[in-house]
């Protein structure tokens, strides 16, 4: 019971000392505190906010390593912090053969100063886990997605809404690259069970997965172009790269554009009223 208070006095105060800008979530409005509200830890987490709730009353006693590295995440916890989080709960942090979803101090100073370009980062397993605000105004309120919805070869090969479009070369070479990164992903963290489970549910839902997996197909991410279409810019078209964290098994996919190209300047209008939007309807 003293580790629960523990826990949850130890949420609170995380949650009260990260501001909504710290987390690219929109600062407008009047707000009793400088903190988050738990409907937003919620969001950037992917819980209820019951949950969140429970947790930070004490009554949420056993959460599982899924929850604690999304919160983690979500509250931009350092490693020390993180490593306490884990200890309270009475579970350890992820170790060598499972999926890490820790993204280093460099990592997140990359996002919150790259303003200008939509940048995210997911784990060896393509979820996303961090975003910016660009990133949000590009694709959607990306923090109303939950679970599965976060992963993006779930989202692809369960036909999830999407503002991205491929040509047909460019979905073969997508498809391939990540099923391969998938297929890697599990030679490195043999005892991840969740990446298990996605595999054997994107089998069971995807026959274009289920084939390219049993083919043994592999791919390389090089430059390649994106088809946008969004509501307010209209349709337009960016270069993605995917990089990778040194020190980590981190996937940082940014879009960009030609310096004075027409694709340029709709980036730049998306910077503005893509954010307006978002910031209007009370959401990041």
């Amino acid at each position: 019971m003293s580790e629960s208070r523990e826990l949850a006095r130890a949420l609170r105060g995380w949650r009260d000392r990260t501001s909504p800008a710290a987390v690219g979530l929109p600062v407008g409005g009047v707000r009793r505190a400088a903190g988050l509200r738990r409907e937003e830890l919620a969001q950037l987490a992917g819980l209820s906010v019951d949950y969140i709730v429970r947790l930070e009353q004490g009554r949420a006693t056993s959460p599982s390593t899924q929850v604690l590295s999304a919160l983690a995440r979500a509250l931009r916890l350092s490693d020390v912090e993180r490593e306490h989080l884990y200890r309270l709960a009475g579970e350890t942090a992820p170790g060598p053969g499972q999926l890490s979803a820790h993204i280093p101090a460099g990592v997140r100073r990359l996002l919150d100063q790259l303003d200008g370009a939509p940048l995210s980062v997911c784990d060896a397993a393509w979820s996303l886990i961090l975003w910016n605000p660009m990133w949000a105004a590009l694709h959607g309120d990306v923090s109303a997605w939950s679970g599965r919805e976060r992963n993006i070869v779930w989202r692809h090969f369960t036909g999830l809404p999407s503002r991205v479009s491929h040509t047909a070369e460019q979905q073969i070479r997508f498809e391939n690259a990540v099923v391969g990164d998938l297929r890697a992903a599990t030679a490195r963290y043999p005892a991840d069970a969740g990446l298990r489970s996605l595999i054997k549910d994107l089998r069971d839902v995807s026959v274009d997965f289920a084939r390219l997996w049993d083919t043994g197909t592999v791919g390389v991410h090089e430059t390649d172009t994106k088809i946008i279409h969004h509501p307010d810019v209209g349709t337009f078209t960016l270069d993605c790269d995917v990089l990778t964290a040194t020190g980590s098994d981190l996937r940082i996919i940014a879009y960009t554009a030609a310096p004075g190209s027409a694709d340029a300047e709709r980036l730049r209008l998306l910077n503005v009223i893509g954010t307006q939007s978002m910031t209007e309807g009370g959401r990041g």
